[in-house]
């Protein structure tokens, strides 16, 4: 910390397995388009970074039937992936985010290994600055969290893509639903990992009273939203320490319920090295600018020089 501070003195920028963001706010992936969409209502210059929609190698429409259902303080979502594929992508999408500045997060995800792989290839040629590889999707019947439920086949996922992915640091996003998420997350390390994000959304349901059916067509959808914040620091407190005890020094990302600067700062406070903003920004398309400057602000206040001397955690 510093005796003299003033806004030129303020390191926001944060070093994410040698991907350099500005700040530590990254617009998660399945919640921000591919960034042009919000292009005009936000600036997303401003942010971190900004993790596109889940990519696999080839389209896909996504789920049928209903897909978004509002519960109290959360949201459940089946939207099953739908995007247009890798290729489209890269030569669509990528160069607008390219020109933001932020750093380009590509979110892989995929059905079997083989799919995965492939992607991870084409991905890992283009100028994505970090491939997110997605293994805790609950809402595809094939492949997704499956892949990210035990060690054994969170192993070999996260392995057959390192050894694709040779130029891009890989960050594989853990789901909450594992077991033992400790041992998962520590098998990922030694597969290859360079960093962690946790958590996806939670398994979860609804039922509507009137039809007296689940909502959703796969019946099982997943949790997001404030209703899950307290659970989701809990899990990046508790496997920053296992790394830690492991000594696997290995940077963490926190997701999960973030709608405001202190949700933020508690997230950062409990290990994480950056953070990802997902389902508040429908709710309120500003929320990660507010972030920022509420992280910028209290930096200043409290007379901190650099975001990571924010974390409690050593």
């Amino acid at each position: 910390m510093g005796e003299n501070i003033n806004e030129n003195t303020i390191d926001m920028s944060v070093n994410l397995a040698g991907v350099k963001l500005r700040n530590p706010v990254i617009a998660a992936s399945g919640t921000f388009g591919n960034g042009s969409e919000y292009n005009g209502i936000i600036d997303i210059s401003l942010l971190g970074g900004i993790c596109s929609k889940g990519l696999t190698l080839t389209p896909r429409p996504g789920n049928n039937g209903v897909r978004i259902w509002e519960t109290p303080s959360g949201l459940l979502n089946s939207i099953g992936l739908e995007n247009k594929g890798i290729t489209y992508f890269i030569e669509n999408e990528l160069p607008f985010l390219k020109q933001t500045g932020a750093a380009v997060i590509a979110n892989l995800s995929g059905g079997e290994s083989a799919e995965y792989v492939k992607g991870a290839k084409l991905l890992d040629e283009s100028s994505v600055d970090m491939i997110e590889l997605n293994i805790s999707c609950p809402n595809i019947k094939e492949g997704g969290m499956a892949f990210g439920l035990d060690t054994g086949t969170a192993a070999a996922i996260v392995s057959a893509v390192r050894r694709a992915c040779k130029s891009k640091p890989l960050m594989v996003k853990l789901t909450p639903n594992a077991p033992n998420l400790s041992s998962v997350a520590k098998s990922c390390v030694n597969a290859g990992a360079d960093a962690l994000s946790l958590v996806n959304t939670f398994t979860a349901m609804a039922i509507d009273i009137k039809s007296r059916k689940p909502v959703f067509n796969n019946t099982i959808a997943g949790l997001s939203g404030p209703c899950i914040k307290p659970i989701a620091l809990r899990m990046v407190w508790e496997l920053f320490d296992v790394l830690h005890d492991a000594k696997m020094k290995i940077p963490i990302v926190g997701i999960g319920g973030i709608s405001n600067c202190c949700d933020a700062l508690e997230y950062l406070m409990a290990g994480s090295r950056a953070i990802q903003v997902g389902s508040s920004t429908f709710a309120n398309p500003n929320a990660m600018i507010e972030i920022i400057e509420g992280l910028h602000n209290y930096m200043t206040d409290n007379k901190i020089n650099k975001i990571s001397d924010i974390s409690i955690k050593g």
